[in-house]
């Protein structure tokens, strides 16, 4: 089982790093090159550069607020 929990750890760990590399580059590097540089192709566009990460917050708490709630009801 310890195997498993490293590999489990390790993976999210990776995709963690993965995300965090990639938006520092969409948000910090990317308005430093060019437009029509092909590093661009890559990147969404910079209007959601706040969209993502709010409707990434509002959708872990609304998964939070559910599992509270469905605890708090399955305890009575």
């Amino acid at each position: 089982m310890e195997l498993a929990d490293r590999a489990v750890g390790f993976l999210l760990s990776s995709i963690s790093l993965s995300i965090f590399i990639y938006y520092t580059f969409w948000i910090i590097i990317s308005p430093f090159v060019d437009t029509d540089h092909f590093i661009h192709k890559y990147f969404l566009p910079q209007d959601y550069a706040i969209l993502v990460p709010v409707s990434a917050v509002f959708a872990l708490l609304s998964f939070l607020a559910m599992f509270i709630g469905f605890v708090i009801l399955k305890s009575e």
